[in-house]
């Protein structure tokens, strides 16, 4: 399961940014994950409980933003986003589509003090 993996890396880039603003505790994570992140967000949450203690982030919430999948038509120029994975044109069903958003995982935000 590399989701702790992702946490370990997530809550090291959390207290990095904490220690760089003179912040003692970190209140909530703010994440986007894309649906073609490979990262299981039930998983994401269960890791992130299990790793936060004796971390800045032992009273964080983690706040999961899941984004679709946003393609474009290189064919039409349609822009749409999807659920699942479906590589063609819902306007005029080309092949050639390219991914503009939702195969990775960010940190958008973190609220601390």
């Amino acid at each position: 399961m590399h989701e702790y993996s992702v946490v370990q890396a997530l809550i090291n880039q959390c207290e990095e940014v904490a220690a760089k603003n003179n912040a003692s505790i970190i209140n909530k994570v703010i994440t986007k994950i894309g649906v073609m992140s490979g990262i299981d967000a039930h998983l994401l949450k269960i890791a992130f409980d299990t790793f936060k203690e004796d971390t800045l982030c032992a009273k964080a919430e983690l706040v999961q933003n899941i984004q679709k999948l946003k393609l474009e038509c290189k064919d039409c120029g349609n822009i749409f986003e999807v659920d699942e994975v479906r590589y063609y044109c819902v306007k005029c069903e080309s092949l050639s589509i390219k991914v503009l958003d939702g195969e990775d995982m960010y940190l958008m935000s973190l609220e601390m003090q």
